[in-house]
This record gives C-alpha cells, sequence and structure tokens, in this order.
C-alpha cells in the first residue's frame, strides 16, 4: 500500500504519437521511459522519486504488455547492480533511488559499473533532496559522477525538457559506453505541465534475448589487466565521445549569447527560480525571455570546453549560478577560459550563498549585487516591477517571536509514540541510555517531546552504530531501527554482525508493516496481500536464522508490555544479542486501509463502531505530563470551565484515530483517571438505540440528583 494511489494516471501513458500529455514529472519520466524502449526497470523509494516508485508499480500491466521488467529493489545497492544487464548486451535499463544517500548505498555496484561501461543505455534517476527542507545530510550528485565520471543531466524543471533529457540520456550514454545519471530535484518531480507524447516502444532488445543468446566479454570484467584498459578507455575515449554528444545534439542551451557584456550560466534544474529572480529584477519577462544572456547547463558533467569559450568570450563578467558546496563547476570553468585565454571574470559564490538551496530570494539578493557590480547603466530601473516593491520578508528574529517551534514528529495514532513513551518512562527509572538511532519514522524520537537518540548513521545502521558500545559488562546500549532498514540493510550489517561479534546489547526492530517512511510501500514482513510481491515473512524468523538466542515480540500499543520487555532485556543476565520486535501497524497506512471500508459499510447501512477518546475536564489537573510523554497532534489544551482553575485542561480534537494512545501511555504512567474511551455508532441497531435510551435515562436521573444536592449545599 503506498502514500498515493496512481490507478487513474498512468492510463494517460498509453497515449500515442501527437496526443498532449498532462500530469507531473514523475509521469512524464515514465511515459519518456516506455517512449525510449527501455527493457527493464528498478529502484528503491525515497523522498522525492518515492511516487515514481508508485507510478511503476501501478503500471505494471502497462510494463508487461510492452515486455518491460520492473521490480521495487531490495536496496539501492541492489537496483544499480541490475543496471550489470546493459554491460553485456544492448538492453535500455533505468533505476532510481533518493539523493546522495541512496547512491552512497549503491556506490560500489556504480564504481563497477563506470569501469565496465556499457553497451545499453544505462539511466540512474537520483532525486536530489538538498537545502533546508531536505530529510538527510547535505551532499550533492555532483561529486559522485565526477569522481566514477558518469554523465550528469540536470534538466530544466519543465515536461518537455524532462522528456528530452530521459530519452537524450540513454543515447548519449550508448553513444559514450557510460551511466549516466539524471538528477531531479522535488520540484521537478512534481512540477505540472503538457508535452506532445510519442509511441512507446517495446525493447529492440529484451531481457529474453539475452538469455537465447548470452554474451561474454573479458574486458568488461573487473579484474587485471582489464580495469586499466578500462581506465584507459574512459579518458581516451568515452569523456570525448560525451562531450561530442553534448555539443551536437545541442543538450545545454544558450540564449543570445553575443548580446552584452555579462552574461549568466546556470544549472538547468535552477533555471525557473533564476528566472523568477530576474522578472523581479525587471531583467526578464513573465514568459521567460531574459534580457541577459542564459547559458543553461543542463548537463552540468562533463562541461563542454567550445561552449563556455563561446558564451564567455567578449563579456566582462560572467556569474556562474552553482547550487552548493564545492564550486565544481565554476572552477572546471575557470580552468577552460584561463586555458584559452578568454580574460572575462568568473563571479560565483562570492555573490551568492556557498550553501542551502538556491531559492528566489536568495537569487534575487545574488543577481542584485552581480548587476550593482558590474553594471551601472542597468542599476536605473532595477526592482521597480510590482513584484521587486513587495514588502520585505519578515527577518527570523521576528518570526522566531511570533511562532512558537514546532519540530517534526510522528503521525497521531502512529505505533511508535507509545514504544518511546515506554522507553522514556524506563529512563525515569534506570537513568539515561545510550541509544544508536535510525534513519525512518523513529528518528523523529531525536526531536521533542521524546529526545532520545545519539546518532543517526544511515538506513538499517542502528544497531551498527552502536557497536563500539560493546563493553561486555555493565550497562548496555539500546539500538533502534524500523522494518524497513531491517530488510534494507539491518539484518547483516546490524544483527549479524552483533551475533558474529558477541555483542551483549539490545536492539529493537519496530515492525509497522511497510516502509512507512517512504510512502508506505510494502515489505518482505508487510501482512497485506500484494499480487505482484511476496510479503508475511517473519522478521523473528530471520532474527533467529542468523543466529539470535534471545528474541521477544511485544505490542507497542500495550505499554507497560513494552515497559516490561524493554527493561528485561536491558537487565537480564542472559549473554548476547538481544532482539525485541515491537509490532503495530502504521497508523496512516491503517486509515487509508480501513477508512474506505467503513465509509462503504456505513453507506450500505452496516453496523459500525468506531472509537474516539476523550479526556474529563472536571477530572483533569492540568498537569499535561500526558502531552509531555505522548506528544500526539490531537492532544491538545483547552480554556477550563471551572472559574476556580486557571490551568487550562488537557483535551483530544478530532484528529484522533482511536488509537488509544494516550489512554494508555496515562495509565501506565499513572498520571490520572481522566482518559475515557467513547464509541461512536453507525447504524445503530434497535437494541442499540434501547440501550442509548435506557443509559440516557439513568444519567438523567443521577445528574438532576448531584444538581439538587448542589443546591442543597449552596443555601
Amino acid at each position: 500500500m503506498a502514500e498515493r494511489s496512481f490507478a487513474k494516471e498512468v492510463k494517460s501513458l498509453r497515449l500515442g504519437a501527437g496526443s498532449q500529455f498532462r500530469g507531473e514529472g514523475i509521469l512524464a519520466v515514465t511515459k519518456a521511459l516506455l517512449q525510449s524502449g527501455v527493457a527493464y526497470v528498478g529502484g528503491y523509494q525515497g523522498a522525492p522519486i518515492s511516487h515514481l516508485m508508485d507510478v511503476l508499480a501501478d503500471a505494471d500491466d502497462i510494463l508487461s504488455e510492452l515486455g518491460v521488467h520492473f521490480e521495487a529493489s531490495a536496496s539501492e545497492a541492489t537496483a544499480a547492480a541490475m543496471l550489470a544487464a546493459s554491460i553485456n548486451y544492448p538492453l535500455r535499463g533505468a533505476v532510481t533511488w533518493k539523493s546522495t544517500v541512496g547512491t552512497n548505498v549503491a556506490s560500489d555496484a556504480l564504481a563497477n559499473l563506470a569501469s565496465a561501461g556499457v553497451q545499453g543505455g544505462a539511466l540512474i534517476i537520483v532525486g536530489e533532496d538538498y537545502g533546508e527542507g531536505a530529510s538527510i545530510m547535505q551532499e550533492r550528485t555532483h561529486a559522485f559522477a565526477m569522481k566514477s565520471q558518469m554523465w550528469l543531466l540536470d534538466p530544466r524543471p519543465q515536461l518537455p525538457e524532462i522528456v528530452r533529457a530521459v530519452e537524450q540520456g540513454f543515447e548519449l550514454s550508448e553513444a559514450s559506453h557510460t551511466p549516466v545519471m539524471l538528477m531531479l530535484r522535488i520540484r521537478a518531480c512534481h512540477v505540472y505541465g503538457r508535452f506532445t507524447a510519442k509511441d512507446n516502444r517495446r525493447p529492440s532488445f529484451r531481457v529474453a534475448d539475452a538469455l537465447e543468446t548470452p554474451s561474454r566479454d573479458y574486458g568488461r570484467i573487473i579484474l587485471p589487466p582489464s580495469i586499466f584498459a578500462q581506465e584507459r578507455q574512459k579518458i581516451e575515449h568515452r569523456f570525448p565521445a560525451a562531450v561530442r554528444f553534448v555539443a551536437e545534439q545541442g543538450l545545454n542551451v544558450m540564449s543570445a549569447p553575443e548580446a552584452g557584456d555579462l552574461g549568466i550560466v546556470l544549472q538547468g534544474g535552477l533555471y525557473n527560480h533564476v528566472l523568477r529572480a530576474l522578472e523581479l529584477l525587471d531583467r526578464a519577462d513573465a514568459f521567460g525571455t531574459s534580457r541577459i544572456p542564459l547559458y543553461v547547463l543542463n548537463v552540468t558533467y562533463p562541461l563542454v570546453s567550445e561552449e563556455w569559450v563561446r558564451f564567455c568570450t567578449g563579456k566582462r563578467a560572467v556569474l556562474v549560478i552553482e547550487e552548493g558546496q564545492p564550486e565544481f563547476i565554476e572552477q572546471a570553468a575557470n580552468q577552460i577560459l584561463r586555458k584559452h585565454e578568454v580574460s572575462a571574470s568568473l563571479i560565483g559564490k562570492d555573490l551568492l550563498p556557498r550553501y542551502g538551496e538556491y531559492t528566489v530570494d536568495a537569487l534575487r539578493s545574488g543577481l542584485a549585487k552581480f548587476l550593482e557590480r558590474f553594471s551601472a547603466g542597468m542599476r536605473s530601473g532595477m526592482g521597480s516591477s510590482r513584484a521587486a516593491k513587495e514588502a520585505p520578508l519578515v527577518p527570523a528574529e521576528r518570526l522566531a517571536a511570533l511562532v512558537p517551534p514546532r519540530p517534526s514528529g510522528l503521525c497521531t495514532g502512529c505505533p511508535e509514540r507509545p514504544l518511546f513513551a515506554a522507553m522514556k518512562l524506563l529512563q525515569r527509572e534506570m537513568g539515561p541510555l545510550h541509544i544508536s538511532a535510525d534513519i525512518g519514522c523513529h528518528s523523529f524520537a531525536t526531536l521533542p517531546p521524546f529526545n532520545m537518540g545519539n546518532s543517526i548513521m544511515g538506513y538499517g545502521l542502528g544497531a551498527a552504530g552502536a557497536s563500539a558500545f560493546h563493553t561486555g559488562r555493565g550497562r548496555r546500549a539500546l539500538a533502534v531501527m524500523g522494518d524497513g532498514g531491517f530488510w534494507h540493510n539491518g539484518l547483516t550489517s546490524g544483527i549479524g554482525n552483533a551475533v558474529f561479534n558477541r555483542h551483549d546489547d539490545v536492539t529493537v526492530i519496530i515492525d509497522n508493516n511497510y516502509s512507512a517512511a517512504t510512502g508506505g510501500q510494502d515489505i518482505l514482513s508487510s501482512r497485506g496481500a500484494n499480487p505482484h510481491r511476496e510479503g508475511n515473512h517473519s522478521i523473528v524468523d530471520a532474527v533467529r536464522g542468523v543466529g539470535v538466542k534471545w528474541v521477544r515480540r511485544t505490542s507497542t500499543y500495550d505499554v507497560r508490555q513494552t515497559l516490561k520487555v524493554v527493561r528485561e532485556a536491558l537487565t537480564t543476565q542472559s549473554r548476547g544479542p538481544k532482539v525485541i520486535v515491537a509490532e503495530g501497524e502504521c497508523q496512516l497506512n491503517r486509515q487509508r486501509r480501513i477508512r474506505p471500508l467503513m465509509g462503504t459499510a456505513i453507506r450500505q447501512g452496516k453496523r459500525v463502531v468506531r472509537e474516539r477518546f476523550g479526556v474529563d475536564p472536571d477530572t483533569c489537573t492540568g498537569d499535561h505530563s500526558c502531552i509531555r510523554l505522548s506528544g500526539c497532534p490531537s492532544l491538545t489544551i483547552k480554556k477550563s470551565a471551572d472559574p476556580l482553575r486557571t490551568d487550562p485542561v488537557a483535551y483530544v480534537d478530532n484528529g484522533c484515530v482511536g488509537c488509544g494512545v494516550c489512554g494508555e501511555v496515562a495509565h501506565a504512567a499513572v498520571l490520572c483517571p481522566s482518559f475515557y474511551r467513547a464509541e461512536l455508532l453507525y447504524n445503530p441497531s434497535r437494541w442499540d438505540r434501547f440501550l442509548a435510551r435506557a443509559r440516557t435515562a439513568v444519567i438523567g436521573v443521577l445528574q438532576r440528583r448531584s444538581e439538587r444536592r448542589r443546591l442543597r449545599y449552596a443555601l
């Protein structure tokens, strides 16, 4: 079950030549793959390309009709290794994953692939996740492309350009016998637009054809002496071939290169933002026509020296707009221009931010400084447009005073919330613990209100991150990982390593049935039926299979039981790695699953019961320990109706999904008896109506008697 279904949208993938394709970037990428005759596709989900994997999964029927093999890979390394099919055969293959974290996982396979070279086009679609809104450490794909000598495309975020980049990416790969990386920022993945479609193409050479006529070339094996010959091939043949293809096919774009003595060179992915910033400075119109010459790098590696020389000759200054640090493009461009004795000044990071996403505001500021420094004639009227006269942004200091901090957190009813509440209660009892955290939803436990987790090293590396703390005596370290991370990497690097090295620490594996953090995709241990994948494999069996003797299961929603199991793991005299499998279905996916079923049942007149929880305002003391322990988004405060009480009382708003965590936590912490459970009944039976009338009558009698006593004492 994915976060979003594209069952309706994928119908447009069948559009033929001349039809207008409308949709968002990820759909355009899929259509471009089919138009390019791709033979196989794989990948691992993660923002901002999770939806690309979801589209491919929903388009399984169309892919099957065309003879295209698709699989959701176990990891990015698995996906990258798929591209080995293109080494010896003219098979076009594509894989996708999330930014540098995925590339890091896939690095071994990619380095070997780039060394061996490819016969068929090999395309790696990377979802770049960079800037303040990113979910991972701040690195860029550019460095890896340069390191392994793979070509890097960064197309303008417009659907025709994205489609063109996919199609020509395959051609560039085949022309230079080198894998190509296609970088898509989050806005490019979700930008809406249209383009003129082409007919889908069946692969000209299929996987079945390769199996019928196997091919082997010793020169493509990654062993001496082939590896030196492969390196020479990269430098002497592949690199020049790539440069020729980029130049001859016009992959990069120049606009009026001879006009004026100033110019701007920019990464293709920043095109829309740069044009908007120029418009705000009255240097471009609303239709994207710039008054300053632009050189748009839809291919950011390799650079074409002749194009740089042609664009920069006769100019006094050129601004290089390159997101991130180090400034690879600026450094390479300086070398090119000095070598060819072009005198134009290259300006870049001295006027633009050295780190972070290049937003329109950041670009507007840098461009204004560039024009101020190098073009006195352009200063007049600069910023006179209506948009430029808009009120400046509120300074961060003022915003901080007005807006309360709101750290990212777990969803309402998340099964991981009671687990961390139990661990928080346990630390009150046992003292602080060293907790090795992991990538996934559970990483939010490092933030308020839980504030637990000392480090995060990578997806599925929670247990491995605690391996140095194995002392064999005294306190034990505690590691956390999710089921997605467990199957991705944690089984071998964490659990298997702990068994092999006889660790004595504790690992909690949160089994929420899905790869929840990436959008709710199915994994090996998912319980639901999936017509295209096999699941329902036990994490407990897998853990025992690699040699763990001490294994316990617990329901995350049972706070007292969880508290007991974690306490036992940390204090038991049993030696060896200890694993707790904490089970509880992802509440977000559960709601996606049951709400349509409940809605259908209600419309059909069936009896449906939905649980809700609340707080009795007369009983609540206003202590708010319940909020500090669980932090559920549906648990908030409101003003007390009692005029003698000044403190606000706890309150459960309409976002409640009836998971019962608030009451469980309050009960386990011995906080207060103010929580109650209510049942919302749809389409009640006659018996339900009779019980409701009886209860109302009894409660009415008791309320009237209580009111009479209150009035008597008042007199």
